[in-house]
Order: structure tokens, then sequence, then C-alpha cells
């Protein structure tokens, strides 16, 4: 029996020991480590007096069919209207015997997604589309501006050697100065010309000006088979009781299946002997130090960290590791009666609130730089549906900053100010209640070593027992889906023996294969 030892029990460890013990196979021995006391990592769901907290948002959208039947496994879709559904008397796709949502907790929803920027006290599509009230919002001036700008970023391509030049050849300079400059300094801690371009090319997957037109006359002239990207989608399923359930469901079906689950336990060494093979790990646990041998170690632990903690690495990896950044976040769970800002759609919602799950703040007034609300996520997130609205004020941070040394009151009362200086409320006083979370590393960062990384990555490569997936694994901003796939491949290379570790690198790096969904 080979000994397995999982770093991390987020969405990429979890699978990984879900894929080796699923068909009862008693070859292996799968021990995973995790270093927090909760399940999911960054996915988690945070329950706070009957509120749950999403970290970050998570859309469960995929265009792999392996992931999607992953995930019909764990929580079925369901087969009848939702608690919101039933009280708007609003129609939804349900599948056919599914789980009653209002009696069943093993469930995933399906969701419309509202995902709009707030610049200038007014509301924009994120991704700004075509409407008429875009063009409402901008004035004809703006318009006129745009337009132009965008026609000179296609006859003067920039070289796409970072960030900036990147979102400007794709939406021109004026919306970028608009919508992408001030966030993405906010987001990173840098200006765009300072990161890297791959990370933009990554996230908005060839979405452009020209895409945006293409899904407009694909949905007016009812296109079929259009290609729709990523960031055009128009409804994602989520779990009944917020992204973490989806992860506790699977470690309960980890462990019984075998699995053991140690929580509570940050691995602190890992031990590689003169062949260059992993031998086992040295974790904390209540102060203690437990060693742990292992013939397979799949790592989901931030890449700094992991080569911090090996032994005999050499002096050039070890240095790209060291200089490897991370971005920290910092959220406020923030319970009122009710928002200020107007539905003006025709989506309806529970009190008529915005029907947006979250919302990006472009506003150079205030730090905030989206907020989440979480009735629109799953009317079982909110304690009380009907007469409150719970929502999460989202800050991008670095560990050890003001802002992550702040005391949860300091951190409350600068946010629910921010909350006043943008409308949403009108004074703190109609504020019930608050809470803060902390997440280290949640954004692995494109600047400083970044460009060397295929360096460290041909330098793990060689470590034939060592397996690096998920996000922070990788140092690659995946999403859930691209996490799941890295295990995925992790585990068809471990029972084939094969020793070529290009199929898990390569996730989320063929930009039409993971680009488009024919619709």
């Amino acid at each position: 029996m080979k000994k397995v030892i999982i770093v991390g029990a987020g969405p990429a460890g979890l699978t990984a020991a879900y894929e080796l013990l699923r068909d009862n196979n008693s070859e292996y021995d799968v021990t995973i480590l995790e270093e927090t006391n909760a399940i999911g990592g960054i996915s988690k769901t945070v329950n706070y007096k009957g509120n749950r907290m999403d970290m970050g948002g998570h859309r469960f959208f995929s265009k792999m069919p392996e992931v999607n039947k992953w995930w019909q496994e764990m929580l079925p879709v369901q087969g009848l209207p939702s608690y919101d559904d039933i009280l708007l008397n609003r129609s939804v796709k349900t599948e056919k015997g599914g789980p009653d949502p209002q009696h069943e907790n093993r469930v995933m929803l399906k969701r419309c997604r509202v995902s709009r920027i707030l610049f200038n006290d007014k509301f924009y599509d994120y991704p700004v589309s075509l409407k008429p009230e875009t063009i409402r919002n901008f004035g004809f001036l703006t318009t006129m501006k745009v337009g132009f700008s965008y026609i000179a970023s296609v006859i003067h391509k920039r070289p796409e050697t970072n960030l900036e030049n990147f979102y400007i050849n794709c939406f021109g300079k004026e919306l970028y100065a608009m919508f992408f400059e001030n966030y993405t300094e906010n987001l990173w801690g840098r200006h765009p010309s300072e990161i890297d371009a791959s990370w933009g090319a990554q996230r908005t997957k060839g979405l452009s000006i020209v895409g945006i037109i293409k899904d407009f006359f694909g949905k007016l002239f009812n296109v079929k088979n259009r290609k729709v990207n990523t960031s055009l989608i128009e409804e994602f399923k989520y779990p009944k009781l917020g992204p973490g359930q989806l992860w506790e469901v699977t470690a309960d079906e980890i462990k019984k299946l075998g699995g053991n689950l140690i929580m509570n336990a940050q691995v602190k060494k890992l031990h590689k002997n003169d062949k260059n093979m992993l031998t086992g790990i040295t974790y904390e646990k209540d102060g203690k130090q437990i060693s742990l041998d292992g013939d397979i170690v799949i790592s989901s632990m931030p890449v700094k960290d992991l080569v911090d903690g090996m032994n005999d690495v050499p002096e050039e990896p070890a240095r790209i590791a060291a200089g490897l950044p991370y971005r920290d976040y910092m959220t406020l769970g923030v319970l009122v009666p009710k928002l200020n800002l107007e539905n003006k759609t025709e989506m309806k919602t529970v009190g008529n609130i915005v029907p947006d799950c979250w919302v990006y703040v472009q506003d150079r007034r205030v730090k905030m730089g989206r907020f989440q609300i979480y009735n629109n996520w799953s009317p079982y997130m909110v304690n009380d549906l009907e007469n409150t609205v719970w929502i999460g004020l989202e800050y991008f941070v670095n560990e050890g900053d003001e802002f992550w040394n702040m005391t949860e009151k300091q951190f409350s009362d600068f946010c629910v100010k921010e909350m006043v200086e943008l409308g949403l409320i009108n004074n703190v006083n109609e504020v019930i209640d608050t809470h803060m979370e902390k997440v280290k590393k949640a954004y692995p960062a494109y600047f400083d070593t970044y460009d060397e990384m295929d360096k460290l990555v041909d330098y793990l490569n060689t470590i034939d027992n060592l397996y690096c997936v998920g996000r922070n694994g990788q140092h690659r901003y995946n999403n859930i889906d691209h996490s799941m796939v890295t295990s995925f491949e992790t585990v068809k290379n471990i029972k084939s023996g094969s020793k070529d570790k290009s199929n898990i690198w390569n996730v989320n790096t063929e930009k039409e294969y993971h680009e488009e969904k024919k619709q």
C-alpha cells in the first residue's frame, strides 16, 4: 500500500484524495493535512450566527464535463424551487428528480449571474455591455471618447509586456482608466504596468470589446451554437449553504472511504533523500512536531512555503520561490435592514434589493475592492432573508500591513464608514452586526520573481514523487474547476505511473480549450 500525504483540504487537495479512494481502492493510504480548522481553503463557508459568508465569491460554472459530473455526484442540482423562488413566484430551471432545497441540504442551486461595476454612483455591467443603459450612464461625450480610444488601440497595438498594455489593447485607454487601472492597483497593491500580462490573459480569457460586441449581436439575433466567454455567462450553480458545503460533503465522503483528515496541522518540513525523493513530512499540531512517512506527496500549499520547507534545495529555485508574491484578503460581514441601492433591473428579488451577487467598486474615495450580497447567492445564506441584507465588504491587503493589524472593531468601523461614503447606508447606526474574516495568501500574484516561475517548475518536476496542485500549489490564479482538474491529472499520473507532469502544469494555460463553450 502506497502512503499518500496530501497537504491542504481545499478543492485541489480534497479532489485528489477522493479520486485516489473513490474506487474503494486499497492501494492507497491517504492522509490529508489541513493547517486551519476549516474545510475548503479560500472556498470555505463561514457560519456567523446563522448568516453564512463566502470568502471571495465562488460561481460554480465549468466547461469541463468531468467537473460538472463530479459536482452533480456530490451536490445534485435542485429539482424544485428554492425559498426565494417560492416567495417571488419566480420560474427557475430545475432537474427532474433533483432534491428539494426546502427540505434537503445536499443540493446545488441554479442562480442568475449578475455582477456589476459601481462607478461614479452608477451601475455598469461587468463586463461592460452595449445596453442602452450603459450609453446613458456614459453620456454622449464619454461614449465618443471610449469609442475613439478603442479604435486608437486597434490601430496602434502596444507590446503586451505588462498588464496595463494588455488591458489597453483589449478595451482602449479610456475604458482601461475608468474600470481597470485603479481596481487592479487596489487588488494587487501594484500598478498594472508592473504586473505580468499573463494574469489578464488568464482571467479575461480573450474577452475584449470585440468579444462583447459579438456576444451582444449573438443574443440579439439568437445565434445558435454561439461561443460564450466565461466572463459573460448568465447562469451558474451554487451550493445551498455556500461553497464550503461542497468540500465539507467531499471530506465526509473521503472519511467514509478510509481517508484520514488531520485538522490544525501545519506542515513545517518536507524531507528529501539523496535520491531527490520525498520520504515524508513534519507537521505541527497542538505545539508538537509530528513526523509522517510517505511515498507520494500532493501539495496544494503555497509554493513559497513548500520550497522553504524542503532540505537541499539549490540556490536558484530557492531564490525564485522566496520571491513569489501573494495578496491577502480581509472581509467584513455586515448585517443591515436594507441597502439604499435601488433595483432598477427587471429582476425580482426578495425585499427588492439589487440582484447582484457581487459589485466591483471603482471609486477612488474608498479602499473597498468589492462587496458581495449573500442574499443573492443563496436564500439559505441569510438567517432572516425577508427582513435583513447580509453583505460582505472585501479588501485586498498584505499580511502585516495597517489593515491586517487592525482589531475587529477598528476594521468594522473603517468599513462601515466606507459604506456610508458610497451611499450603501445612510449612517453607521443602521448596522445590526458585523463579523471580520482574514485569509492569508488568497491570491498568488504575477510580479517580482513570477516571470521565472518556469525555472522553479522545472526543478519541482525533478522530484518524481511530488505533485503540485491547485491555486497556491501552482502559483496560478486557478478557479475551482481548474484546481480540481490539476488533481484529476495528478491522480491519472499516479495510477498510470507516468513521470511526465506537463499535463498537470498545462491546466488553465491552453487558451482555446478553457476559453469558450458553445451554447
